[in-house]
């Protein structure tokens, strides 16, 4: 019997809380303290995180869309150099077409069509790579799209009109790859204004 009040009192003994000192009370306050003030630090680190992720991500985001745009961009106006080329090759074509006049036109029927062909081929080609020929004549000047090379003095057309173009213009993708060369008038009534 001896054995088991030994274990009954070892045992009342271990489930015993120790006393609450005033000791033991401030190293409890303290500890939840500490606890507290490292949560509130755990949590405003956490937040500085948060709010670092979201910038990051949003500038790897815009700068995703930049490149995105730059490569649009590039791909667009990558020919432009070439392009500018060619069309030394389409003036050629249209000069050799207006440079046979209507005595020789019928011994050259051949020569016409195989020029003919060419141009309307290289045109496809054009369209095909957003190359669009301008078309100036009888519109009025826009110094956005045209040069003015000669004024000459006309009473019956508005000034400004363009009356003749000695060089086409041309737009790659809507942007001006060439200006047209053209001659307009001056001295007639005042162009209408576009609203």
């Amino acid at each position: 019997m001896t054995d088991k009040k030994e274990k009954n009192s070892a045992e009342t003994e271990f489930n015993e809380e120790p006393e609450m000192t005033e000791e033991n009370s401030e190293n409890v306050q303290n500890s939840e303290c500490k606890e507290e003030d490292a949560l509130k630090q755990l949590q405003e680190e956490n937040q500085k995180l948060k709010d670092s992720f979201l910038r990051a991500y949003a500038e790897a985001e815009n700068t995703k869309k930049r490149c995105q745009q730059e490569i649009e961009k590039n791909s667009k106006f990558a020919i432009s150099s070439f392009a500018k080329e060619l069309l030394g090759v389409a003036d050629n074509l249209q000069r050799a077409l207006s440079a046979v006049d209507e005595k020789t036109q019928s011994e050259c029927a051949a020569f016409i069509k195989g020029v003919e062909l060419t141009q309307n081929e290289l045109t496809k080609v054009f369209n095909k790579f957003g190359i669009k020929k301008l078309d100036s004549l009888d519109k009025v000047f826009d110094p956005n799209f045209e040069r003015a090379v000669q004024e000459v003095e006309d009473k019956e057309k508005p000034a400004g009109t363009i009356i003749a173009e000695l060089q086409s213009g041309y737009t790659l993708n809507d942007r001006i790859l060439r200006e047209a060369m053209v001659v307009v008038t001056k001295g007639g009534p005042a162009a209408p204004k576009d609203e």
